[in-house]
């Protein structure tokens, strides 16, 4: 089944080509840090990825571990010597092995193993092609965040935002690393606000090809891409239903922004769920999809609001402030990230829905559009800071941040995709 979905991942997008590079800078380390030792895989010298450098490089920037050189090549089928280990200062052992198969993909096999107990954890084997290694090394990554954890690791998952370079833009899928890039959609006009379907397979976003802003759907696997709000006025702010079957927008029908719901498919009429005298817009459905959650200047200023997904009086969620806008909703539905203007800046701000408290996820600056990963635990938003567009990806603890700068030009809108199947 695995080999199935890298197979099937590789044939849904193009490359970007080998000019594509993103940079990573990494800040501050976890609360505590679980020291991994990782061996050089038997059969990993001269493959195209170093399968181990990409796990361990996952695992070190997680700001969960302390990655450890083993100092030699281990195969899975290898004895590890736990007490040698022990002496690197490591807990846990990561080894493999990397063979070449007749038909010319590669089997990937690996095994865990516990150097305080002298015992061993588990082990798995994946089967991809040439063009999947650094895909494997991902997974394997998740699993051993998940088995040294019990959370669900996110390094196979994959972010999508929009990149700017003289007059181009350019709608981008990567690894949540900044690595494999490949563009779905090249435009000489913005392209803006990009979100992903609950399965992953098909993004919308808000194109002005038409001289205007249009929300248009785009399935990832076929490259097919059809508007699914082309009404009068402005078409924007698309957010997807936890069902995948309709989208919450803003739209500007009868003058003012209001949010309706339209069908993914581009059928049918809109439904219109806000009715104010004020703008309505930024909407996102809450993880169950009973719950809408909006930015609304209702109440003299931006804010943000929670409604019922059929529509309904809402409920002010801001008060601290006179500027708080994009909200985004946490996976377990107990945490919201937005965007609020604090002492001149903005920044961006997670806020414990149940209880008020407040942590701060960014310095200040010019910080916008807010994204969870899909395991919760990390925030990526867009920031303006040090005078170049660039993406940083924050713990939610704020003790660990990660900032992605690209030679594609400004990058922005960036938005995390769901976990890989």
């Amino acid at each position: 089944m695995k080999a199935l979905f890298l197979a099937l991942l590789s044939a849904l997008l193009l490359p970007l080509g080998a000019t594509a590079q993103m940079r990573i800078d990494v800040s501050g380390v976890g609360a505590t840090q679980y020291p991994i030792a990782i061996a050089r895989f038997a059969g990993s010298s001269g493959l195209p990825q170093d399968v181990p450098a990409v796990v361990g490089g996952d695992l070190s920037r997680s700001g969960a571990f302390r990655v450890i050189d083993a100092g030699t090549v281990l195969s899975d089928t290898d004895t590890v010597d736990h007490v040698a280990m022990r002496e690197r200062g490591a807990d846990a052992v990561l080894s493999g092995s990397i063979t070449r198969l007749p038909d010319g993909r590669y089997e990937i096999r690996y095994r865990l193993s516990d150097a305080v107990r002298q015992a061993a954890i588990g082990g798995e084997s994946l089967i991809v092609g040439e063009r999947d290694l650094r895909f494997a090394a991902h997974r394997i990554a998740d699993w051993v965040f998940e088995r040294l954890t019990g959370e669900k690791g996110i390094f196979s998952t994959r972010i999508a935002y929009v990149s700017k370079q003289g007059d181009r833009y350019r709608l981008n899928i990567a690894d949540w690393d900044g690595e494999n890039i490949v563009t779905p959609l090249n435009s000489p006009e913005p392209i803006i606000s990009p979100s992903w379907s609950r399965d992953g397979t098909r993004l919308a976003y808000v194109s002005f090809e038409a001289r205007k802003p249009v929300v248009y759907v785009h399935t990832l696997a076929t490259g097919q891409r059809r508007p699914v709000a082309n009404f009068k006025g402005s078409n924007s702010a698309p957010a997807w239903s936890p069902d995948g079957r309709s989208l919450a927008v803003a739209l500007t029908i009868d003058g003012l922004s209001q949010i309706y719901l339209v069908p993914s498919d581009g059928g049918g009429s809109p439904r219109r769920i806000t009715s104010s005298t004020s703008i309505d817009t930024e909407p996102v459905f809450s993880p169950d999809g009973q719950s809408i959650f909006f930015t609304s200047d209702r109440g003299g200023s931006p804010q943000i609001y929670r409604m019922s997904a059929s529509g309904g009086d809402p409920t002010r969620i801001t008060f601290t402030g006179n500027y708080n806008v994009s909200p985004r909703v946490s996976p377990d539905g107990r945490s919201l990230a937005y965007v609020a203007r604090r002492n001149g800046g903005f920044v961006v701000v997670l806020r414990d829905l149940a209880s008020g408290n407040e942590v701060l996820l960014s310095d200040g600056g010019r910080e916008e559009s807010p994204s969870f990963a899909p395991n919760g635990r990390w925030v990526m938003y867009a920031t303006g800071s040090g005078g170049r567009d660039s993406l940083v990806a924050a713990s939610v603890d704020g003790r660990v941040r990660q900032r992605l700068t690209s030679n594609l030009g400004d990058i922005r809108e960036p938005t995390w995709g769901p976990f890989a199947n």
